[in-house]
């Protein structure tokens, strides 16, 4: 019976040891958040562009293609 009172002393310890080692991961995974870390898989905020900004993307990627078509010609 001793052999199996050790077995499950040494069972005991190691989880002991996982457990505090899952406690150190989690302050590490909640440190890191807070300085301002994002999750895997956490869609990013998009970008929101001015009405301005817009239009001059707009106005050069027009220029562009009139630019290309004219070359073509």
């Amino acid at each position: 019976m001793s052999t199996v009172n050790q077995t499950i002393r040494e069972l005991q310890i190691q989880r002991n040891r996982g457990q505090r080692h899952l406690e150190k991961l989690s302050l590490a995974i909640k440190a890191l958040e807070q300085l301002g870390g994002s999750v895997a898989g956490e869609p990013k905020p998009k970008r929101k562009l001015s009405a301005a900004a817009r239009a001059r993307i707009a106005a050069f990627q027009r220029a562009r293609w009139a630019k290309i078509k004219a070359q073509k010609k």
